[in-house]
C-alpha cells in the first residue's frame, strides 16, 4: 500500500529494522553513509536496494533535510554499488518512488538499482 511521503519518519518501518539488525538481509555493501542489500522480491537479474543511514522518509525528505556530507555519501554508495554489481557498461536503472502516486511503499528513502538484462521502456505505453 503506497505511503504519504509528507509524514513523519516511522522507526518501526522494515528499512530502520534492518539498519538496527532486527531483519537480516543480504547485504552488498554498507559503508558510513547507505546499506544496500538484495531485494527479496527482485523485479530483474539484479535488484539491489540501497538505503541512507539516516531517518529519511523519501528522496523529497533526504534533499531537503539531509547534510551535504550525507547527500554525497549516499550518491557515491549508489555508484559504488552499479559499478560492484558490474552494471555500468551495459548499463542500469535507478529507481526512487515518492509517496501515493509514486508508488512509494517503505517510508525510508530507498533507490531500487535495477540491471542485468535490457530493461524495456520506463513506463509501459
Amino acid at each position: 500500500m503506497p505511503i504519504d511521503a509528507t509524514q513523519p519518519y516511522d522507526p518501526d518501518n522494515i528499512f530502520a529494522k534492518i539498519l538496527r539488525g532486527e531483519i537480516p538481509c543480504k547485504k552488498v555493501h554498507e559503508d558510513e553513509w547507505a546499506l544496500a542489500f538484495h531485494d527479496i522480491a527482485p523485479q530483474a537479474p539484479v535488484h539491489v536496494l540501497v538505503i541512507p543511514k539516516g531517518a529519511y522518509v523519501s528522496w523529497d525528505d533526504f534533499s531537503a533535510r539531509a547534510s551535504a556530507e550525507e547527500i554525497a555519501g549516499f550518491i557515491r554508495a549508489v555508484g559504488h554499488v552499479a559499478r560492484e554489481q558490474g552494471l555500468v557498461d551495459p548499463g542500469y536503472r535507478l529507481l526512487a518512488n515518492v509517496g501515493p502516486n509514486g508508488g512509494q511503499e517503505v517510508p525510508h528513502l530507498h533507490v531500487h538499482l535495477f540491471g542485468g538484462k535490457p530493461l524495456g521502456p520506463m513506463i509501459a505505453r
